[in-house]
């Protein structure tokens, strides 16, 4: 035992030196956010974050594991923020939907999160500068891309600087955790897609009704005894409710993609992706003419989708994203070349590609 305690007694000194240091370093965090608004600077700077990141994790020894130093110094660096000023997050809400988790798994627990009830209203909050950045969902692995963030970027002035990828289980909560209580389902027309053939199954001709959110679908559920909505863990939690059963989705590799938005650009890290928006001229061959530009210059494309343009019949827009940056030379050609081949062509934004 008098071994123990020496240990014990060692790791509670160790324990102080840390301490004093965290508050050491909060000490110099505050002055470094005084010396920013003296040069009217950003007061959050991503790559430096990722820079501190990348360093300590390279010069880690152990036996301390890499990705839970990385969660850690997430946490430090955003408490560290908030000492220097408040970061505010725009999310589609309300609390506990997978973009709140989403948030909070990028931006840590220091923040302050904005819950909006619109993919539409997360757009708004950062153009207004209600908040520095909005959280909206842009795909799922199984379900395909968000339509609605798609439209959004038609017409507005902000950036993609980040995308979050978030692996995704659904669940189904009531108020009794009884099945034989349920009269009806809530969920996120999403959910319901990603969880269609086991409802099907276990619940054969129940009525769905479509909320704007699965912590929307929770929160109507812990009003209401005899329903029973689709929605995370976190959102068990918060609104009180029991599981009726835990991962109901049909495909258990199931990945939800978030983009952050904001009205500034992310520099280059040399691991990033570039998207854009463009309508093309309606001629024979006007596809195989944007595609030419991105095998020329050996740009490869991860993702391509089409849209209505909305304004004009048999109009399309597409969205495209590519490996790289848009300060990459050749990333920079291969849209420069696009261009002539355009009616429009829009950068949405340079970003770092999800681990």
């Amino acid at each position: 035992m008098s071994d123990l305690n020496d240990l014990r007694k060692k790791i509670d000194e160790i324990d102080l030196r840390i301490l004093d240091l965290l508050n050491k370093r909060a000490g110099i965090a505050i002055e470094v956010g005084k010396a920013k608004q003296n040069r009217n600077l950003s007061i959050h700077s991503p790559e430096r974050e990722r820079e501190i990141l990348k360093r300590l994790t390279e010069i880690n020894p152990g036996p301390f594991p890499n990705n839970v130093l990385k969660h850690l110094y997430e946490e430090i660096l955003s408490a560290s923020l908030s000492l220097q000023q408040p970061l505010k997050v725009a999310y589609l809400g309300p609390s506990a939907t997978f973009t709140h988790l989403a948030a909070s798994r990028k931006f840590g627990s220091s923040a302050e999160y904005l819950p909006e009830s619109s993919i539409r209203e997360v757009f708004e909050a950062v153009t207004r500068g209600k908040a520095q950045y909005g959280v909206v969902p842009i795909e799922n692995s199984n379900e395909g891309v968000v339509n609605y963030t798609l439209d959004m970027f038609i017409d507005a002035d902000l950036k993609i600087v980040f995308e979050i990828m978030l692996e995704i289980s659904h669940n189904l909560l009531s108020k009794s955790g009884r099945r034989e209580d349920i009269q009806k389902i809530y969920s996120h027309p999403q959910a319901r897609a990603q969880c269609r053939a086991w409802l099907e199954r276990n619940f054969p001709g129940l009525p769905v009704v479509e909320e704007l959110s699965t912590a929307a679908a929770a929160k109507r559920v812990s009003k209401d005894p005899a329903a029973a909505a689709v929605a995370s863990e976190l959102a068990a939690q918060v609104y009180n409710l029991r599981f009726v059963e835990k991962g109901i989705e049909d495909h258990k590799s199931n990945f939800t993609r978030f983009l952050v938005i904001s009205k500034d650009l992310s520099p280059r890290t040399g691991r990033d992706k570039t998207s854009v928006m463009l309508s093309i001229k309606d001629k024979p061959g006007a596809l195989h003419a944007i595609l030419r530009p991105f095998a020329k210059h050996k740009i490869n494309l991860t993702k391509i989708e089409s849209r209505p343009s909305r304004r004009r019949a048999w109009e399309y827009i597409f969205f495209i994203d590519m490996e790289g940056h848009i300060e990459d030379k050749g990333v920079k050609k291969a849209i420069n070349d696009l261009k002539e081949e355009c009616l429009f062509l829009k950068v949405l934004g340079s970003y770092p590609s999800a681990e």
